[in-house]
């Protein structure tokens, strides 16, 4: 396979590439940017892209975005890509299954130690197959359940919790949503309920009710 590599690390990028062509590929030239990774996209018309999560200028998530970008390009087959990373980026990792889940690999970088592993993960990937790590598939079935018990509250239990999440009293909550201390109260113990956060953690229910709506809605 002709294989691009997107990764800003110079000696991890020199491993893989030497990992890949000891291996029999023909490893393109490399790209340092997510910029440097569409344009060789563009150009070269890889057959797979190994592809950094955390990408210059920022270092956060360049990399899975222009992963994103790629594989959501109308026209044509999808670029079959290999996404590596040191940790679980939820969100773009969840975008990235739902679009379409055939030519994909997500795996951390620890498992680049193992070498036949991946190897083995790239011939899969770059033959339409999909690879994934264990614990990227448990983060994303963890967001997706925090997902599904936010869609169980109503409009106004979830306006109390993103009042929460402001750091608001009750008393500031009654005065913003227009209602009582007392009926913020009922919202506030059905919003516990519905999040299944048991009343033996009464001290730190509204902390974790916090937690969750941040944890799904602000990734």
């Amino acid at each position: 396979m002709r294989i691009l590599i997107a990764e800003d690390h110079v000696l991890l990028r020199a491993g893989l590439e030497r990992l890949l062509a000891d291996a029999g590929h023909e490893v393109l030239p490399s790209a340092a940017t997510a910029e440097e990774l569409i344009r060789s996209v563009d150009a070269d018309r890889p057959d797979l892209a190994v592809v950094d999560v955390r990408m210059p200028p920022s270092f956060t998530d360049e990399g899975i975005r222009a992963a994103v970008l790629l594989r959501s390009r109308p026209g044509g087959p999808k670029l079959p890509v290999l996404v590596l990373s040191q940790y679980v980026e939820e969100r773009y990792a969840a975008e990235l299954i739902a679009g379409d889940s055939a030519g994909l690999g997500y795996l951390l970088k620890d498992r680049v130690a193992e070498v036949d592993d991946f190897l083995a993960a790239v011939e899969t990937v770059g033959a339409g197959g999909t690879v994934l790590d264990p614990e990227v598939v448990a983060q994303i079935v963890i967001r997706s359940r925090r997902s599904r018990e936010l869609d169980t509250l109503t409009v106004r239990e979830r306006e109390a919790l993103q009042l929460m999440a402001e750091g608001r009293s009750n008393s500031s909550i009654a005065e913003r949503m227009h209602i009582t201390p007392g009926a913020v109260e009922k919202f506030i113990s059905a919003i516990f309920g519905k999040l299944g956060l048991p009343a033996e953690d009464s001290g730190n229910r509204r902390v974790l009710a916090v937690l969750k709506y941040l944890g799904a809605d602000a990734r």
